[in-house]
């Protein structure tokens, strides 16, 4: 009987120290929201931004031009396809 009576006593205790626990809980997570909110917000927006971008790119935009692949600029287009083993055998002069 000593235990029934002892758990009886302590359970006051044990609840206001989770009612303690919860409450500051509450106030850490109080303080932290705003901050949440935005980022969900921002989360939101970059999901329409998105969407947007699909339907831009889905209706067409400017068509590509020749010029491209007549006289491209990069080192990487004097490379044959396939490329060799040894892409250089010397290295090329880069302005």
């Amino acid at each position: 009987m000593k235990l029934k009576y002892q758990t009886i006593a302590t359970a006051p205790r044990i609840i206001a120290v989770r009612l303690a626990a919860f409450l500051a809980s509450v106030r850490a997570w109080s303080l932290s929201l705003p901050i949440f909110n935005f980022g969900a917000f921002g989360f939101g927006l970059s999901q329409l931004l998105f969407v947007y971008i699909i339907i831009k790119c889905v209706r067409g935009g400017d068509e590509a031009t020749a010029e491209v692949w007549d006289n491209p600029p990069g080192l990487e287009w004097t490379v044959p396809s396939p490329a060799p083993h040894h892409t250089f055998d010397e290295p090329p002069f880069i302005q």
